[in-house]
């Protein structure tokens, strides 16, 4: 029996995979939780590995994000595999989110069937790839072998440290959006907003947007955007 805790805050998502999930006869959900805090502290309580077979997680989560909560799982209970969840394309965080060490990362709006094989190879210890998330991979290598023979930083990849709200700053500020408007969009004050980008650019050794810009262009040549 592959014993499953589901992590996402709405609810209506966790009814909708607990239903996807229960037609598999192999498949338990075994807990549920809400927030980052509470996966990581669901995941403890039951022991990591011991208690648990696969964590499906929302990157999008109050708190402590999907990508956040993902790092301290492979830090903490390295044996405890995990797949993501998400309404974002694969071109955006499928390829970060295999980076950080997940088994697997799959669209909310999968087919039931894909979902089931997605947890079975998962929690069996495989890597789950569809389609699409195969190419953002084969970008991603082919863009490394490239910096590689030219003699670029492995430090080039430091965008992947960056959490989900960082990413989405990141993102809407290399397409020319200015603070407000990136507040206006995110629902986030201009202040809150203007916190991220300091992080943005320390994380990505970057010192203004014009920079920003120049690292998100060599970026997009191993990832592709959307």
């Amino acid at each position: 029996m592959i014993r499953v805790l589901i992590g996402d805050d709405h609810r209506i998502v966790r009814e909708g995979l607990k239903q996807v999930l229960a037609d598999a006869p192999d498949v338990c959900v075994l807990a549920e939780a809400q927030t980052g805090a509470d996966v990581l502290a669901q995941v403890q309580a039951l022991g990591g590995a011991t208690g648990l077979d696969l964590v499906l997680l929302d990157i999008a989560m109050p708190g402590a994000d999907g990508l956040e909560v993902l790092q301290t799982l492979r830090r903490v209970h390295p044996g405890l595999p995990v797949l993501m969840l998400s309404t974002y394309p694969e071109n955006q965080y499928a390829v970060r989110c295999i980076r950080l060490g997940a088994g697997g990362y799959l669209n909310k709006s999968a087919d039931p069937d894909d979902m089931v094989a997605a947890v079975r190879t998962v929690a069996a210890g495989g890597l789950y790839v569809t389609p699409a998330t195969a190419q953002a991979l084969a970008a991603a290598v082919g863009g490394a072998a490239v910096r590689a023979g030219i003699g670029m930083s492995a430090g080039y990849s430091s965008v992947d440290s960056l959490s989900h709200r960082e990413y989405q700053v990141f993102r809407l500020l290399t397409a020319g959006q200015t603070v407000s408007e990136i507040g206006a969009q995110l629902k986030l004050a201009p202040n809150t907003v203007s916190t991220y980008r300091a992080r943005i650019l320390e994380k990505t050794a970057t010192k203004n947007d014009v920079e920003l810009a120049l690292y998100a262009e060599r970026h997009s040549r191993s990832v592709p955007r959307a």
